[in-house]
């Protein structure tokens, strides 16, 4: 990249941190930190998009750690946000091509079970179906593990969606949204009627996470843990609790600059820079099977009448094989 090229693609960054990020005053800050780097010649030298990336990605985050604000780089073109059409139609193909995000939906021995959902959380408009049927096949279990252990983020309208299907009654209050910029609240809440059957309100969840799970998969996490809803396994969660908004800065830099907070109903505060504690903290290979042996536990639990008697077996020949 040229000296006049890297100097534009800054003072755009600026501008458009000091105007919508999440925090104004840490916004202007920012901003004001850029341009001096960028005056001060601190990027001239990165001719390479992804060095440029790199570089500018740690000035933005110095001092603040938000793992939201970032210049990304991009292998392929960037798609630009101002084409809603364009778009639109890159994320209906990258969710169609990862299956909506349901990775692996499967019945375990003992009815137990099992979503594992990545790379990411679709938007309802894009992955709605996808969703409809993991949890129509899904909403006879005894018990259910979700994991999201490798998911980065995704949709807030989609997680109000998913934990639609994981509670009863009257719509829930899940999470709000601030847009700091023009004092915008928008909440969220989970949906009456749905397309398919329900899981249920009152069957135990456990919700697998890493260091890895990000943003959306992380307020999937934190609101079924703060609604006492899901036991959490695994470790503690990356941290990203501001929505972002994407900017084409280059045909392969994307700005992407945190515009929301969010506020948990029952915490009233959220996961930015601490990410979610899990309930039960072992190491991210072993969550499986601890959430697994405890799921087993709880259906070998159920009544044993007759009709469970097949189920009952399977899941105590399936605890037999899983250390104490």
């Amino acid at each position: 990249m040229r000296t006049d090229e890297i100097t534009e693609l800054i003072d755009r960054l600026a501008t458009l941190v000091s105007e919508l990020y999440v925090f104004p005053e840490v916004g202007a800050e920012i901003a004001a930190r850029l341009k001096k780097a960028a005056a001060d010649g601190r990027y001239d030298t990165l001719a390479e998009p992804e060095e440029l990336a790199a570089r500018v990605t740690a000035d933005l985050q110095e001092g603040n750690q938000d793992r939201h604000l970032r210049l990304k780089f991009h292998v392929d073109e960037v798609v630009d946000e101002t084409d809603p059409v364009a778009e639109d139609a890159a994320w209906r193909r990258h969710a169609e091509l990862t299956a909506g995000g349901m990775a692996r939906v499967e019945r375990l021995a003992g009815n137990i079970g099992l979503l594992e959902i990545r790379p990411l959380i679709f938007d309802p408009s894009h992955a709605g179906a996808a969703v409809s049927a993991a949890m129509s096949l899904l909403s006879a279990t005894d018990a259910l593990v979700i994991d999201l252990r490798r998911c980065l983020g995704g949709s807030p309208d989609m997680v109000a969606f998913l934990c639609s299907h994981l509670l009863d009654g009257e719509p829930v209050h899940l999470n709000d949204l601030v847009t700091p910029a023009d004092g915008t609240v928008r909440q969220f809440w989970t949906n009456p009627y749905l397309p398919g059957p329900r899981f249920g309100g009152t069957k135990p969840i456990w919700v697998l996470t890493s260091s890895t799970t990000f943003s959306a998969a992380e307020e999937l996490t934190y609101d079924l843990q703060q609604l006492g809803r899901a036991t959490v396994i695994g470790e503690r969660t990356g941290g990203g609790a501001h929505p972002r908004d994407g900017f084409k800065l280059h045909p392969h830099l994307e700005a992407t600059i945190p515009i929301k907070r969010a506020i948990n109903p029952v915490s009233q505060t959220n996961w930015e820079g601490v990410g979610v504690v899990p309930d039960v903290e072992v190491p991210a290979d072993d969550a499986f099977p601890e959430a697994y042996r405890q799921a087993l536990d709880h259906v070998l639990t159920l009544a044993a009448d007759p009709a469970r008697r097949a189920l009952t077996e399977e899941a105590a020949a399936a605890r037999q094989l899983l250390r104490p």
